[in-house]
């Protein structure tokens, strides 16, 4: 049986439960440790795909496929471990498991009650996110619990959790508690009370934390860790204080220098070597020393919470570090470049590079797609993504191609060239209603998760990737293979294509016609993490390096 540490949180949300998880199972795999971690989330959706990405953020797409919180990507980024659907439940899925057990006859008529029926099937999801039993058995299972402590929709994962670590004996469970210690600017002074109360209420439901993760502005002076420790009834050495830094990459080491991994492992029952931290030394040493500054303009709809394009600015802050550079990320909202402001839209020419990320909905299309059109005719780095890599082709369709209205069926059904659409609106010469193969279950789904496909010889996408690409994929709409032959001859280069449907994967522009301008119907930046970057942000950032070289030589 794996090993658990549980992870949860208290005060406020947003205290950063994801990150600290992730941290830890960075500093338990540089010990040897083989890591995963599983997220519970309280909300009765089923999971985050269709949620606004201003109520839950980024949308994390596994490999296997699975929509979930983007806190798995924190936990892809710090570890070596790769997350499945099993990593991440909602309350919904519980209960849904549970009615449609109670459904078949499961439980043999008992009433069915949240405990010990929905607790028994959260320690069961737990387990198989634990991937318990089988050869991919691991060494600890970290798992984050939603919410905060008190709240009505977590006490059925905290009974659970406490069960569990009942049920699997004497140093089987290890405790981590995140909580806020807030600095009351008025008194002048650090509040330590909602720490002690959080503490509180979590040995109310029966949890007494082997440590405290202390969130603050500033470090924690040792006097307010003392009342903490006397308060919290734990040894002040497991009082960690967690201060605000300038990266997230930043607090491996501020965890290791307070031996919070050691006291883990000692709650826990584990011997193992120290933990090495040469790979992050090294990775904060090309953070703090850029050897310049490059500015990337984002073109999106969902700017107001930049939590929504949360693994695509991280991607490029990897790509900077692995470019010697400061990547910074301005974001632009679409809506304001539709409107035919002219000084808006020339304020792009300033930007080392621009990128337009994925997306649903008709809202802001047109204003991505004049900025899609001022980056090409501009020859500025151009990488468009999903949704990003679609409007590039609707707009290339429409000012090179010669297809005027050009578009795609989810915006704008009536198109006279609908040059993306839902694989069963696609048409051929004759009107004739396009066919789909046997092997394809797409159709007006969504295409999900991770898939290999072969790169044509001689393109940009080639001397990235290689020869083929591996990658997640988010989306419903393609681009519709009735146009691929008249978007070639008009110049566009499709780079790369599914080996089935043959559906559109990479498009590009010669490098006669333009320094660098690639887009893709995948999401590389799931893929992409610091310790070892990501090859096409890589890419991209070196044609904004070069863009910004050019410019500093012509003045």
């Amino acid at each position: 049986m794996p090993k658990f540490l549980f992870v949860t949180g208290g005060v406020v949300s947003s205290l950063g439960k994801g990150i600290a998880s992730a941290s830890l199972g960075a500093l338990l795999e540089s010990r040897g440790l083989k890591v995963t971690i599983i997220k519970m989330d309280p909300y009765l959706n089923v999971d985050p795909g269709t949620m606004s990405p201003f109520q839950h953020g980024e949308v994390f797409v596994t490999e296997d496929g699975a929509e979930t919180d983007l806190d798995l990507g924190h936990y892809e980024r710090f570890t070596d471990s790769r997350s499945r659907k099993s990593n991440n439940f909602t309350t919904g899925q519980i209960y849904d498991s549970v009615l449609r057990k109670e459904r078949r006859g499961e439980y043999l008529g008992k009433t069915v009650q949240v405990i010990p029926h929905i607790t028994n099937e959260i320690q069961d999801f737990i387990l198989r996110g634990a991937r318990v039993g089988t050869p991919e058995e691991v060494d600890v299972a970290i798992v984050e619990v939603g919410g905060t402590v008190g709240d009505i929709e977590s006490l059925p994962f905290m009974e659970a959790i406490r069960q569990l670590s009942l049920r699997n004996g004497r140093q089987s469970s290890c405790f981590v508690h995140l909580t806020l210690v807030p600095f009351i600017a008025s008194a002048g002074e650090l509040k330590t009370k909602p720490t002690q109360h959080s503490v509180q209420k979590l040995r109310e439901i029966g949890i007494s934390p082997n440590l405290l993760l202390c969130r603050a502005d500033r470090p924690i002076p040792q006097d307010e860790r003392e009342k903490i420790s006397l308060f919290s009834n734990l040894p002040m050495e497991a009082v960690i204080s967690v201060a605000d830094v300038d990266s997230i990459y930043r607090i491996p080491r501020m965890l290791w220098e307070q031996k919070a991994d050691a006291l883990i492992c000692e709650a826990l029952g584990l011997s193992v070597p120290e933990a090495n931290l040469r790979e992050w030394d090294q990775l904060i040493s090309r953070l703090e020393n850029p050897q310049r500054t490059v500015r990337i303009a984002m073109v999106g709809k969902y700017v107001d919470l930049t939590e929504s394009y949360k693994s695509l600015s991280e991607a490029l802050i990897h790509a900077g570090l692995h470019t010697e550079s400061r990547v910074q990320i301005d974001y632009l909202d679409s809506e304001l470049l539709q409107d035919g402001d002219v000084q808006r839209l020339e304020a792009l020419a300033s930007y080392d590079a621009i990128l337009v990320p994925g997306g649903f909905g008709l809202r802001g299309t047109e204003g991505k797609i004049r900025a899609i059109q001022f980056a090409r005719e501009r020859r500025i780095p151009y990488l468009g993504i999903c949704l990003g890599m679609q409007l590039a082709v609707i707009e290339f369709a429409r000012h090179v191609a010669g297809l005027a209205g050009a578009n795609s069926t989810e915006f704008n059904p009536a198109s006279p060239h609908p040059v993306v659409g839902l694989i069963t609106e696609w048409q051929d010469a004759d009107g004739s209603r396009q066919t789909r193969s046997e092997e394809s279950d797409l159709g007006g789904t969504m295409r999900l998760g991770a898939q290999r496909c072969p790169i044509h010889p001689g393109t940009r996408a080639q001397r990235i990737y290689g020869n083929e690409v591996y990658e997640r994929h988010r989306h419903r709409y393609e681009v519709n293979n009735a146009y691929k032959s008249r978007l070639r001859d008009a110049g566009l280069v499709i780079a790369s294509e599914t080996p089935v449907e043959q559906l559109v994967e990479m498009v590009e522009l010669p490098e006669s016609v333009h320094p660098w301008f690639v887009a893709v119907q995948f999401h590389p930046e799931f893929t992409s993490t610091p310790r070892r970057g990501h090859p096409l942000f890589q890419s991209f950032i070196t044609a904004a390096i070069e863009r910004q070289k050019a410019k500093e030589h012509s003045a």
